[in-house]
């Protein structure tokens, strides 16, 4: 790349603490990487070897640029990586990135071979975003949990007059921000400051308004999403992303329809029972969920008696309970069966004989439940 040359893609890495799979992934890019290619790294203040291994890296890869916050930089709340800090990083990186477009990536994935090149030519063609489908595999990439999280035959183009189309097709995948390539110019033109703490910068910017013209979707899955992470779902803030930063955002956007929103997420999810109890059979709903976000929204007494008893359920019963369920409505859905199964309320743990579930599976069209 000739030294006033602007690249093309930036590949931009906000990252915490993810020196043990940092190096995975920038070897995978490193690999693909032509002189139209940058990668922009923002580091909310790692205390891991990530700072070693990315050094590592720019030696052999001078168009990475890594950028480390300073300790006086980072509190509590804004190193959370899937808070306010991911955000603010994921805005620095664009900000930081010289590329015409900008692929915003996650520090613990991968691409597969080619994705660099199938998006650099992607993006001659001038779309305003670009998504790209992806391959859901174990933690340890053993094993395929879900082949497409798009079910496409064949590459999608939406014209601006498809917006709510592309809302409705899309907005779940979305929420996986390593999908997403997007001119830097429609970024930096877009409102970012509402959507600080939601760990969703990237939804919030796309979806706020249409898009004025072309987005194109890769149907054929470039990215490896390693899944699996069973503390930060035994979290709170699990619970309160999905129950109630997921789905307020998704009700934010004023250009699409109720009936349209509805088939990306319910309003207020937390008031099914059957949605608390799965979260109970996760291990990801208790009673301090229920002080901390349902107590003082539940009207009715009967209503909150049914939550606060979902709470205290035994969690190995609530395991159960939805493990019969889902076999019984056919959905066999794999990334519901091994959250289930990374449960601590694992019923089958007790009994040394774990459900067997099948090689390939399929995964619901929305996040409702």
């Amino acid at each position: 790349m000739n030294e006033t040359q602007a690249p093309r893609l930036s590949i931009c890495i906000p990252t915490l603490n993810r020196g043990g799979f940092i190096g995975e992934i920038l070897q995978g890019i490193v690999s693909q990487a032509t002189d139209e290619v940058e990668i922009v790294i923002v580091d909310g203040g790692s205390t891991d070897e990530t700072q070693a291994v990315v050094a590592h890296f720019q030696a052999l890869f001078p168009r990475l640029r890594y950028f480390r916050k300073h300790e006086r930089e980072v509190t509590a709340k804004s190193a959370s990586p899937s808070g306010g800090g991911f955000d603010r990083d994921c805005n620095r990186a664009v900000e930081l990135a010289e590329g015409e477009y900008c692929w915003l990536f996650t520090d613990d994935d991968l691409l597969k071979p080619g994705a660099v090149q199938a998006v650099l030519h992607a993006t001659r063609d001038r779309y305003a975003l670009i998504v790209v489908n992806a391959e859901v595999r174990s933690g340890d990439l053993s094993r395929s949990l879900d082949p497409s999280r798009l079910r496409l035959a064949s590459d999608r183009t939406y014209q601006p007059e498809e917006s709510q189309k592309l809302f409705v097709e899309v907005a779940n995948y979305l929420s996986f921000v390593g999908g997403i390539v997007i001119k830097r110019q429609l970024w930096l033109a877009r409102d970012k400051q509402p959507y600080i703490g939601t760990g969703f910068i990237h939804v919030g910017v796309l979806l706020q308004s249409p898009i004025s013209e072309q987005t194109l979707v890769i149907a054929e899955p470039l990215i490896t999403i390693r899944y699996g992470d069973a503390l930060y779902m035994r979290s709170s803030r699990y619970f309160e992303i999905w129950m109630f930063l997921w789905p307020n955002l998704v009700w934010s956007f004023p250009d699409f329809s109720d009936a349209a929103k509805l088939l990306v997420s319910r309003r207020e999810p937390w008031r099914r029972y059957r949605t608390l109890l799965l979260f109970r059979a996760k291990g990801a709903y208790s009673a301090k969920e229920y002080r901390d976000w349902l107590e003082g929204r539940l009207g009715s007494q009967s209503d909150k008696m049914c939550a606060r008893l979902l709470a205290s359920c035994p969690g190995s019963i609530a395991n159960l309970i939805s493990f019969v369920y889902y076999y019984a409505s056919g959905r066999h859905d794999l990334l519901l069966i091994l959250d289930l199964m990374k449960s601590p309320f694992y019923f089958a743990r007790a009994l040394k004989s774990p459900v067997p579930i099948q090689k390939t599976g399929t995964v619901p069209k929305t996040a409702s439940i």
